[in-house]
């Protein structure tokens, strides 16, 4: 059987439907046990912990400090495999421009809106926010949870914000929407995403499966 260690935890703190994230980290996780908690003490115990979410920011920063979670998101991140989703990637940075709410300040920068004014596709049409739909994901650099997975490949979106990290050595992907924007962050034992892994058919369990394996 195996240990709380070697648990992974997917944090609920209320906001949207988990169970879509939890079935793809099942398919691919190989027996190891995936719970979806609001427990501090069983996200501390855990492995590794998955950090998903959706909704409007200020929502999620409510409801995180509501079930006692801040901290033990912050220690987790700091010291175990940690995979931030959509809101939890946004969540992990200093400022959000949607209601002007202060994130958890792991990673420095803000959470931009979309400029409207840039918001020009590459044939002159208007592109509709929130970015929702399937886009090109751009490596920057090499990462192990790129294993696999096509430069360029495809993955699915669904926001209005995106991160602006002052360190831009933590980049770890760039996708192009009316503007080229940061889509995903790693640092250490942290790897955080704007897309939806888990709605992203193959190349969303390529990356799932090697956060299952991931040893940073």
């Amino acid at each position: 059987m195996a240990s709380s260690a070697g648990k992974i935890a997917v944090i609920d703190y209320g906001m949207g439907n988990l169970r879509s994230v939890w079935q793809a980290l099942v398919h691919v996780a190989d027996g190891r046990k995936i719970v979806v908690t609001a427990d501090p003490e069983v996200v501390a115990g855990a492995g590794r912990v998955v950090f998903p979410g959706q909704g409007a920011m200020p929502d999620c920063m409510r409801e995180l400090d509501a079930r006692g979670l801040r901290s033990v998101v912050i220690e987790a991140a700091r010291t175990k495999p940690f995979l931030g989703i959509c809101i939890g990637l946004q969540m992990l940075f200093e400022q959000s421009e949607e209601g002007n709410v202060p994130g958890l300040g792991v990673f420095a920068g803000p959470v931009r809106r979309f400029p409207a004014e840039k918001m020009i596709g590459p044939s002159g049409e208007k592109l509709k926010v929130p970015h929702m739909g399937w886009n090109r994901v751009v490596h920057a650099g090499s990462h192990p949870l790129w294993s696999g997975i096509d430069d360029g490949a495809r993955f699915y979106f669904v926001h209005s914000y995106f991160v602006d990290p002052v360190d831009r050595a933590c980049i770890a992907a760039t996708t192009e929407y009316g503007i080229p924007f940061t889509s995903a962050v790693a640092r250490d034992n942290i790897f955080a995403i704007q897309c939806h892994p888990e709605k992203s058919a193959q190349a969303g369990l390529a990356l799932l499966s090697n956060f299952v394996r991931w040893n940073p």
